[in-house]
């Protein structure tokens, strides 16, 4: 079963807030990928790349331009709720 997203915001320090269509909302910390992918670090190197985050058309997962993406499952499996632990 897939988790679409409906609604992808940016916040500081490489946390995305996630809101699905059954109006849970996660947050997913970004950073922890730039050692284990490269082209994430073009996340911190090339400016602004970060804040232009979009859900995908369909809701199957998030981008930042074609080669920087994350899959709904990656982001509800992996992506936390407030306050459950710490960003």
């Amino acid at each position: 079963m897939f988790h679409k997203i409906k609604n992808v915001q940016y916040l500081e320090n490489y946390i995305i807030e996630i809101t699905f269509e059954n109006n849970i909302i996660k947050y997913y910390n970004v950073s922890n990928l730039f050692e284990k992918w490269d082209v994430f670090q073009n996340l911190v190197n090339i400016p602004n790349l970060f804040e232009q985050v979009k859900v995908e058309p369909g809701g199957f997962g998030i981008s930042w331009n074609d080669e920087i993406d994350l899959s709904c499952e990656e982001l509800w499996e992996n992506g936390y709720i407030q306050n459950s632990e710490s960003y």
